[in-house]
């Protein structure tokens, strides 16, 4: 099939966009507003956008707290949601009040962050310590959801122990989970490897 994107006039149940670009990494990222307020909320428009110097990103449907305590504060925290934490996850993805402390809510602690005020999550084992960068307000229609981008650059990187063997990350024992489409989730328990072709090796074998 072929559709017009604009118009998205798939003519399917649900609009597949978000099912096909996946998996999707979830960005769990901690603000704590001027006021003092813990804020916890996962997002999955999220991914590394740069790994020297290291930048992430991650996008909102509409100018929630997570945008306004970063671009207030200057700094977020994202911790790595995994399968055994899926379920304080999706909790945290639960709209409540400003006021509301997400983490709290869904029976996590928080752990002091070594370079940035924003606490990590300590039950996960891994968490990026940013400094906010730049918010990129996409184009919208009058009336439709507004996007924004949030670049942050990561100035400290938690990795349990446990996750290192070799002097590598093992992601099998992290088990990240990632979004797909509707209401499926996705979880990284296996990986293969492949060698990028050097230069001339295409030319070689024609």
């Amino acid at each position: 099939m072929f559709y017009n994107a604009i118009e998205n006039n798939h003519g399917l149940k649900h609009d597949p966009f978000k099912a096909l670009i996946a998996p999707r990494p979830i960005g769990w990222i901690s603000t704590v507003s001027p006021a003092g307020i813990l804020n916890l909320a996962p997002y999955s428009f999220f991914n590394a956008v740069s790994d020297n110097p290291h930048y992430v990103m991650f996008s909102s449907g509409g100018r929630k707290d997570s945008i306004t305590n970063a671009e207030q504060t200057g700094e977020f925290v994202c911790s790595l949601a995994t399968y055994d934490l899926r379920n304080q996850m999706n909790m945290t993805s639960k709209p409540v009040h400003s006021d509301i402390n997400e983490m709290e809510m869904a029976g996590l602690t928080p752990a002091p962050s070594q370079m940035v005020i924003p606490p990590r999550v300590q039950e996960s084992p891994v968490a990026f310590e940013c400094k906010y960068y730049t918010t990129v307000d996409l184009p919208h229609k009058a009336g439709e959801l507004s996007y924004h981008i949030v670049i942050g650059q990561v100035v400290g990187i938690y990795i349990a122990d446990m996750a290192i063997a070799d002097s590598k990350v093992d992601i099998t024992k992290l088990k990240p989970i990632a979004r797909l489409g509707y209401k499926d989730y996705s979880v990284v328990d296996s990986t293969f490897e492949l060698d990028r072709p050097k230069q001339g090796s295409v030319l070689e074998q024609i």
